[in-house]
């Protein structure tokens, strides 16, 4: 598989590269194109990330990725071109649906509590909502303040 060739050239001689591929979904945008999902450790913990590809002339081209750290004051965020994808993770167990513009996102699951989620929408700047098992939604703002200020705390220190 592509992915899997592409992330070993990536990290060619490098000691402990370890990825965990986490989800696939092929024709998201359009016809020959595809997202994989997955993590990867680093420095400040393990990230996740969603990789954007797309297949020309028999060839597939890694085209754009974003990501986010699970405990990160980026509560989520997006591809800023053609398809736009926006995506984050899931902190509150009560979240049982994700809305970007008027489209349902995809809840992946990833380990224990972990969930990702992502929508591949037409609109740039489209409004993220989430909806808990209540029935309430609350639009999501794309840096959470409470946790960029203990974020912040912690690395002034």
């Amino acid at each position: 598989m592509y992915f899997h060739e592409k992330m070993q050239n990536m990290h060619f001689g490098q000691k402990n590269n370890s990825y965990t591929l986490i989800h696939t979904e092929m024709n998201v945008s359009q016809e020959n194109d595809a997202v994989a999902i997955f993590t990867e450790p680093n420095q400040q913990g393990e990230q996740i990330f969603i990789a954007y590809f797309e297949k020309e002339n028999g060839k597939w081209n890694w085209i754009r990725t974003t990501g986010t750290e699970w405990n990160s004051p980026i509560r989520w965020t997006s591809m800023h071109q053609i398809p736009y994808i926006y995506a984050g993770t899931i902190r509150d167990n009560a979240i049982t649906k994700v809305y970007v513009g008027n489209q349902n996102a995809k809840i992946i699951n990833v380990e224990g509590t972990r969930r990702f989620w992502y929508a591949v929408s037409n609109t740039e700047w489209a409004e993220v909502k989430f909806e808990k098992d209540d029935g309430t939604q609350e639009m999501i703002e794309q840096i959470d303040e409470d946790i960029l200020k203990d974020w912040h705390n912690k690395n002034v220190r």
